[in-house]
Parts: C-alpha cells; sequence; structure tokens
C-alpha cells in the first residue's frame, strides 16, 4: 500500500509540521501529560485519600480553586487538544497518521462536551434537568470518572500515533517529510564492501 504525504504546507502549519513537528509534539505532548496528572492527582484525592468530590481539585485546584469550578478552564483546555490535534496531524503519514486521525475525531466530541458544558455556565441555563451544567455522557457515568475516560481514550490512540511516527514502515519513511524521524534514517545503507 503506498502512503501519500500531504503537501508541504506553508506558514506557521508547514513549519509545525516540518522542521519543528519533533518539537512542537514534544511541548504538545509535555501540557497533555500535565493535564492528565491533575486528572491522576484528583481520581487519588477521590479514591486514594478519601477526599469528597467537591474538595478533590488536582494540584492547581488546591491553590485556585476557582479554576477547578470554571468551565472557562475546562473549555479552554478541550479547545486546545482539538487545536493541537488538528495543526499537528499534517505531519503524519501511513498508520500514525490514521491512530492521530482517531485520537482527533474523540478530542472533537470531548470538545462538543465541553462546549456544552461551557454554554450552559455561561447562560445560567441548565440542560437535562440537571441543576449543574451537565454533558450528554454525565447523564450515565459522573463527571470525574467521564473525564478520566475521555483523556485516556484520547490519550492512547495519541500515543500509539507517536510510537508508530517514530517507527516508520519503509513506505512511511519515503513519505514522512516532518523533523520526527533522524535523517541518517532516510539516506539508503551502503552495502559493507569486503576487504579484498
Amino acid at each position: 500500500m503506498a502512503v501519500h504525504a500531504e503537501p508541504r504546507k506553508a506558514g506557521l502549519v508547514g513549519r509545525l509540521n516540518g522542521a519543528h513537528h519533533r518539537a512542537a509534539l514534544n511541548i504538545y505532548l509535555l501540557i497533555v501529560v500535565a493535564h492528565w496528572a491533575e486528572h491522576l492527582v484528583q481520581a487519588y484525592q477521590i479514591w486514594g485519600l478519601g477526599m469528597a468530590r467537591p474538595q478533590a481539585r488536582g494540584v492547581l485546584g488546591q491553590y485556585y480553586p476557582w479554576l477547578v469550578t470554571s468551565e472557562w478552564l475546562h473549555y479552554g483546555y478541550a479547545l486546545l487538544m482539538l487545536v493541537g490535534l488538528f495543526l499537528l496531524r499534517p505531519g503524519f503519514v501511513g498508520r500514525a497518521r490514521t491512530w492521530w486521525t482517531v485520537s482527533l475525531a474523540l478530542q472533537f466530541w470531548h470538545h462538543i462536551e465541553h462546549a456544552l458544558l461551557f454554554l450552559q455556565a455561561q447562560l445560567g441555563t441548565m440542560f437535562f434537568g440537571a441543576a449543574v451544567p451537565t454533558s450528554v455522557v454525565q447523564l450515565v457515568l459522573p463527571r470525574v470518572e467521564l473525564h478520566l475516560f475521555y483523556n485516556s481514550v484520547v490519550f492512547v490512540p495519541m500515543l500509539i500515533a507517536m510510537y508508530l511516527h517514530l517507527r516508520p514502515n519503509a513506505a512511511e519513511l519515503a513519505a514522512t517529510t516532518c523533523s520526527c524521524v533522524a535523517h541518517s534514517h532516510r539516506q539508503p545503507r551502503r552495502p559493507a564492501t569486503m576487504p579484498v
């Protein structure tokens, strides 16, 4: 199966998916892992330390409690994740691109859920007969568990995509135009010569 690279884009998107793709992915991954850490600390506070859910605010929420209750922060992060997945997608080819696209699609829905929460908070009108802003899937799954689930289903395909991106097969390697795979891997090896 032939693997085709997207045509090179100019400007910021072109640089992010070319010469600066590896750096952009590293920064993006750092942001994602920091967000994950917040959710894991919150989960530990609830199930490990037995804290009540309103007091389990992660690390930043202990110092800035309004952050946890602000839909601005949650919607902003969901939007940042969506934009990052979209902007960095052109640098992926083949199998890695497929997994990155899965992550993008799942994050798109996660973003819709946060948009519903944000809209309710801004309008002061709650949907689904709830007393607080409530998303669609939150009707079935509590918010903490739901966000652990969403972050997992977005993060896992993203990690698979990054792994495959750094370990391309021959067709993917030929189509790769970014800085992630060392240039030495792109050059064909000369056959070893035997001394005569």
